[in-house]
């Protein structure tokens, strides 16, 4: 076990700078401080109570307690380093599952963090994106495709073990669709609703009522056609109302086709902010008790901030490292990327 020395920084504070031409009222203030640094990549958090837990790099996870600031990492031991780009949670264990070949998906002790390997797959196409749970019991991990559809595995017995899904069960891909592994959010889910999303040479998303047993696919207007276009990533505020974001990771700078919005549940999606606000975005979630229309994103455009639902954006940081962002409440997020992990406090 390694334990991580805290580094202390001194508060930043900048100023929100509107992204359009029309000004939307005062200012958002945010002050970061620096929660880790270390020579790390990190792609994948997920937020339990008043702990952090991520996933990284190197063949390592971690935990981050909010309150003492007490750190602890541990390095997997396995054959060789694999990175971790997936992480989810259930009451008493934290998941994580790597990028490539071969896929491995470790069960996580809250209590001592001891874990255990629980699926493995060898394929020379395998690639996993994303894992969430839909309860205690039962989780989905998505993955690029190899038989034409994307690679899906469940678990039904919180998380003791996982199944591959067939993939005559799925929509088909079309050739060049995939998925991407850039911050743990392809895959949303709110009840039994669960929504998966996809980029390359199409940007869709994937719906399914009833916990992953049938699903539907709708077109999006989300820039699409080549490997590295299309949706990075989504998120829901309720059962209608959800967000989508990504655009062309070869233009970083491209902030049009790049945000769509739903208010139907994904049946039908609208671009929005169209040559405004940010460019690449690898992460976008909804900000808690904000009606819909707190929205914040992460990316190569720095920090960037909404409050109309993503109409209009507000730069709150330059800060292009940041990979993947999550909500501990309306006040405060937790965010992650190359080498670092803070905590923004919206003023």
């Amino acid at each position: 076990m390694k334990k991580l020395v805290l580094i202390v920084i001194g508060i930043l504070l900048f100023s929100c700078k509107s992204t359009n031409s029309v000004n939307r009222g005062d200012a958002v203030k945010i002050a970061l401080d620096t929660l880790l640094q270390d020579k790390i990549s990190i792609r994948a958090l997920v937020l339990d109570h008043d702990k952090v837990w991520y996933a990284a790099d190197q063949s390592r996870f971690g935990c981050i307690d909010l309150n003492s600031n007490q750190k602890k990492e541990i390095k997997i031991i396995s054959e060789k380093n694999v990175e971790f780009r997936s992480i989810a949670q259930t009451k008493k264990y934290v998941f994580i599952l790597n990028v490539g070949n071969p896929a491995l998906l470790y069960k996580i002790s809250k209590i001592d963090l001891s874990y255990e390997l629980v699926y493995q797959e060898n394929h020379d196409k395998v690639f996993y994106d994303s894992m969430q749970f839909w309860n205690d019991k039962e989780g989905i991990a998505i993955g690029d495709p190899i038989e034409g559809s994307f690679s899906v595995i469940t678990t039904r017995d919180g998380g003791a073990s996982w199944q591959k899904t067939p993939s005559i069960q799925w929509p088909q891909l079309v050739e060049g669709e995939a998925a991407f592994a850039a911050s743990n959010t392809n895959i949303v889910i709110k009840g039994n609703a669960t929504w998966v999303v996809s980029g390359g040479k199409k940007a869709r998303v994937f719906y399914s009522s009833d916990k992953g047993k049938s699903w539907s696919v709708v077109e999006t207007p989300i820039v699409q056609g080549k490997q590295m276009t299309g949706i990075f990533t989504a998120d829901f505020y309720n059962s209608k109302t959800g967000f989508i974001s990504g655009g062309n990771y070869e233009v970083l700078n491209q902030n049009f086709d790049n945000k769509a919005v739903t208010y139907d549940g994904g049946k039908s999606w609208k671009l929005v902010a169209q040559n405004q606000g940010f460019g690449y975005a690898s992460c976008i979630q909804y900000i808690p008790n904000s009606h819909g229309k707190g929205l914040i994103s992460v990316g190569a455009s720095g920090i960037n901030y909404s409050n109309d639902g993503g109409t209009s954006w507000k730069q709150c940081s330059t800060d292009s490292g940041l990979f993947t962002i999550r909500l501990l409440n309306k006040n405060t997020a937790i965010a992650a990327g190359k080498n670092k992990v803070i905590r923004i406090r919206f003023k």
